[in-house]
Formats: structure tokens, C-alpha cells, sequence
């Protein structure tokens, strides 16, 4: 497997405390904080040890404070209801003796029922796209010394925009679609597929309500930028080393705040996740 694929898997295995509790390590991407969706990843991953036989439908998740890339995140799970279709815990975790982040989730059992979806929006495939590495790469010298620490570093996801060359110019509307996959094959475990969904649905999600207003590799020098809460909704099973397209909007953003939502679909079209996040976007 690709070193920073392996890495990041290795990441989200977290340690057994004792029972109903657990330790992960963190990653340094390039931000002063741990990256939010580290964290849901590993929470999800916290909840789901304690769960048998039934798959994450949704999550609620609040960001309570930053995180420190240098020290261990411990898990508490509180074991909150096991109904005979349907389970929810709520996860706390915690750094140097305080709460950073809190998360409830619930499981169900496999059932058949009603099936409808919306169609995937009709995009260029991914195939006919440059990865973000290529399209920030020739600019990076342009670019202030955080930004460009940030946007080099390397990640272990292909990230493919959609539409333009130049994503992030800036006066545009707040919509935006990606092609995003991991960078190798993975295991056929279900809930590392859904981990890993949570960690990268954190990655192009809230940026998209600084479309309107200016180039946003500009603005991250200007802006105060921290995830406040993130809720997602599972809808169907997919893989996270296949192609997803992640397509996202913003319909508001006011009060040092923005509103982002996001759609994952298959490759052919099947919407598998929806999920929303609202974000401190403060001017300094």
C-alpha cells in the first residue's frame, strides 16, 4: 500500500484504553490544529468497536476546540441505546484533561425499504481532470508561506476539481465539485471505508463558502478558519478507492459563519453520502 495511505490507515486503528475507551495519535497536514476530519474518522472508528453487526447510518459532531498535533486523543464512548434495529453512541474526546470534540452516531441493522435518490450532476470524468497537486504546483511561489506550506503538503487522496483549471480565483458562486480517491486499494472493511469517508468529507467541504469573496488561497491569510460542526448521513455502501465525486454548496455564510453541504455519488452516478458543516470564517 502507498506509505501515506498505510499511514493514514494506521492512524485511524486506534489503541484500546480499556473498555469503552480509546487512544489515537495525530498528523501534522499542514495546519496549526488536528485536521477535524482526523478526528471524525477516529471517533467514528471509537463508536464502531462497540457496535455488532449494524452499519453507521448518521453522525452529529461538534468541534469544541482545537486539537494539538503533538499529543494522543483519547475516546470516551458512552454506550447511550441498543434497540433491536437501531444503536447510538455518543463519543467524547479529549485533550490534555479537556473535551475538543464530541460526536453522537447512530448504527442500524441492514434492512430493505423504500429506494429513491437525486441524479449525480453531469461532470467531466476524472480521467479528463488535473489533480490539485498539478494545478497549485506551478503557482506555489506566488503564494504567502503558510499557504504554500499548507497546499504542498501531499495527501493521501487524488483530488481532481471540476470544471476549471483555476479552482479558487476567487468571485465565483459558492458551488463546487470534486472527483476525490484514494491514492491505492484498500481493505474490504466497512468501517474503515466509513472512516475514511468522514476523513475526507472534511476536505474541500467548508471552503467553498469563501468562493464568493475572493481568492481563497489569499483569504486563508486573511481568514480564521475552524469547523464548528459536521453532520453526515450514510445512504448507501461504497468504496473510498474508487472514484467519488463530491459535489458541494454554500448557501449562506454571515455572522464570522459558513454553511456548506456536500453530495457523494459513485462513479456511476449512485448518491452514497450527504453531509453539511457550519464553519468559523472570521476576517482577521
Amino acid at each position: 500500500m502507498d506509505p501515506l495511505l498505510a499511514d493514514l490507515v494506521s492512524l485511524l486503528d486506534l489503541e484500546t484504553v480499556e473498555l469503552n475507551i480509546f487512544r489515537g495519535q495525530s498528523r501534522d497536514i499542514g495546519n496549526p490544529q488536528v485536521f477535524g476530519g482526523q478526528v471524525l474518522g477516529q471517533a467514528l472508528v471509537a463508536a464502531s468497536r462497540t457496535v455488532e453487526d449494524r452499519a453507521v447510518h448518521s453522525l452529529h459532531a461538534y468541534f469544541l476546540r482545537a486539537g494539538d498535533p503533538n499529543a494522543p486523543i483519547v475516546y470516551e464512548v458512552d454506550r447511550s441505546r441498543d434497540g433491536r434495529s437501531f444503536t447510538n453512541r455518543r463519543v467524547i474526546a479529549i485533550q490534555h484533561g479537556r473535551q475538543i470534540f464530541n460526536m453522537t452516531a447512530s448504527f442500524q441493522i441492514h434492512e430493505e425499504g423504500l429506494d429513491h435518490r437525486v441524479q449525480a450532476p453531469q461532470v467531466e470524468p476524472p480521467d479528463d481532470l488535473k489533480d490539485i497537486s498539478e494545478i497549485h504546483a506551478a503557482e506555489l511561489d506566488s503564494l504567502p508561506e503558510k499557504v504554500r506550506e499548507f497546499l504542498s503538503h501531499k495527501r493521501p487522496f487524488h483530488v481532481r476539481p471540476v470544471g476549471r483549471d483555476e479552482p479558487y480565483r476567487g468571485g465565483m458562486e459558492p458551488l463546487r465539485s470534486v472527483w476525490m480517491r484514494a491514492v491505492d486499494r484498500l481493505p474490504d472493511d466497512p468501517v474503515l471505508h466509513a472512516a475514511l469517508l468522514a476523513y475526507v468529507s472534511d476536505y474541500e467541504l467548508l471552503a467553498t463558502a469563501t468562493l464568493p469573496h475572493g481568492d481563497e488561497r489569499l483569504l486563508r491569510a486573511r481568514l480564521q478558519m475552524a469547523s464548528l460542526d459536521h453532520a453526515m448521513w450514510f445512504h448507501r455502501d461504497c468504496r473510498v478507492d474508487d472514484w467519488l465525486l463530491f459535489s458541494f454548496d454554500s448557501p449562506s455564510a454571515s455572522g464570522a459563519r459558513g454553511l456548506a453541504r456536500g453530495q457523494v455519488f459513485t462513479n456511476d452516478g449512485v448518491l452514497t453520502l450527504s453531509t453539511a458543516q457550519e464553519g468559523l470564517i472570521r476576517l482577521r
